[in-house]
């Protein structure tokens, strides 16, 4: 079945459109499937720089090449430095393109990235702000921004630790050189912040990272943290999130509602494209969450935007319980991917 049989209309005009250059340029990248070096292509790169949403968040960005606050950049939510590095990332932005994006990737590796390896929210750059949501949100960021810092390798090598547990000693264990914190606490993306359980949330930006990182990088640690993950995401159907949920009865009703831009707030969306960049996007495991992501579309061919950070964030992308080019990107590409 084709990608597009999948639809009840066809969005791609209304992607196209050109009073939106920023969505205009990832549908021609990621939906018509124009090559990099197709001169439409890169002319409506060069236009999403200068005109859309990556030219607003860059015009807030300071010299030094942070947001808002000098330092790590994960406050204030949803402005500083850090969220801004996750939404050009997810805009389409690309270093190549504008000098402003190295400067400010440079900026986040020396003042957020500690040296085992562990991007940190702590001021004092102590690896024990690190947790899974931004060590995955920042490593898939970076390498989707065209940022490949050789310190990253460092980062992919604490990221997948995390995950298998190899040469990881307990949280209690102070005098061990690399150990689990109170955030990232266990193997399975177990966390803090989720009453020590494997969270689904933080897992789907680590395997989010995971995919992004290319296969002749992935070392034989990478690939059994990847295998890992995947056991822990087809350890349930996906569709019915039923992942371990902390201090809540049920899952989070987030999980069910499509948003842009993603931060560390999931919903199923995420799981589908994360283990879709891994290679997964036929597995018959994937199939119920396909349907359900399928399911959600309108008589044109449009997914609504259902989580969103208006107000919190630098700009808006739309009316709330309203067709979003956005969200439609995201889903045609897990469509597309799915039918391949």
């Amino acid at each position: 079945m084709s990608w597009q049989s999948q639809l009840r209309g066809d969005p791609v005009p209304w992607l196209l459109e050109t009073d939106d250059p920023g969505t205009r340029y990832l549908a021609l990248r990621d939906v018509v499937g124009l090559s990099d070096q197709d001169s439409e292509l890169r002319s409506a790169r060069r236009r999403a720089h200068r005109e859309g949403p990556i030219a607003a968040v860059l015009s807030h960005m300071r010299e030094e090449g942070y947001w808002v606050k000098a330092g790590p950049g994960y406050g204030p939510k949803y402005k500083g430095t850090v969220w801004a590095i996750v939404l050009l990332a997810q805009l389409g932005a690309t270093a190549a393109e504008d000098k402003r994006i190295e400067k400010a990737c440079r900026y986040l590796i020396d003042h957020a990235l500690a040296e085992g390896g562990q991007f940190t929210a702590m001021s004092s750059g102590a690896p024990s702000g690190t947790v899974d949501c931004l060590q995955g949100n920042l490593c898939w960021s970076l390498m989707e921004l065209g940022y490949d810092h050789p310190r990253l390798k460092s980062a992919y090598e604490w990221m997948a630790r995390t995950v298998t547990g190899e040469g990881i000693a307990p949280m209690k264990d102070k005098d061990a050189p690399i150990r689990y914190y109170a955030g990232k606490c266990g193997t399975d993306f177990a966390c803090g912040a989720n009453n020590k359980l494997p969270c689904a949330w933080g897992g789907c930006k680590v395997m989010m990272a995971f995919g992004n990182l290319p296969a002749k990088e992935r070392t034989p640690l990478v690939k059994r943290a990847i295998q890992q993950g995947a056991d822990f995401f087809f350890a349930v159907d996906p569709a019915t999130a039923n992942y371990p949920n902390g201090w809540a009865a049920k899952p989070s009703g987030n999980w069910w509602k499509f948003g842009f831009p993603v931060f560390y707030v999931t919903d199923l969306l995420q799981i589908a494209e994360a283990l879709c960049s891994l290679g997964f996007a036929k597995d018959k495991r994937l199939l119920n969450t396909i349907q359900l992501i399928r399911n959600k579309q309108d008589e044109s061919g449009r997914w609504l935007l259902e989580y969103d950070y208006t107000g919190k964030t630098w700009l808006k992308f739309g009316k709330p319980k309203t067709p979003n080019k956005w969200v439609t990107l995201r889903v045609l590409r897990v469509l597309k991917a799915a039918a391949k």
